[in-house]
């Protein structure tokens, strides 16, 4: 199951919290979340590494970025 976060507008740390509340949760395989600054990318990825979970691509397009962990 894929999992989307929107996190725009939304400065650190609401959107590692978010993901990482999602990650907790259990249901998802992978998520995508979609951040529009350069250091919110970069914290949700740490924070997914963090916890075991692998970045597989970072895509971004008019300002946002999508981030897409998996679990694993």
């Amino acid at each position: 199951m894929v999992k989307m976060i929107d996190a725009r507008g939304l400065s650190c740390p609401q959107p590692v919290l978010m993901t990482l509340n999602e990650i907790k949760a259990g249901k998802a395989d992978e998520i995508i979340i979609m951040v529009d600054n350069d250091a919110s990318k970069e914290n949700v990825s740490r924070a997914a590494v963090s916890r075991r979970w692998t970045v597989t691509d970072i895509g971004e397009k008019g300002g946002v970025f999508n981030v897409k962990i998996r679990k694993g």
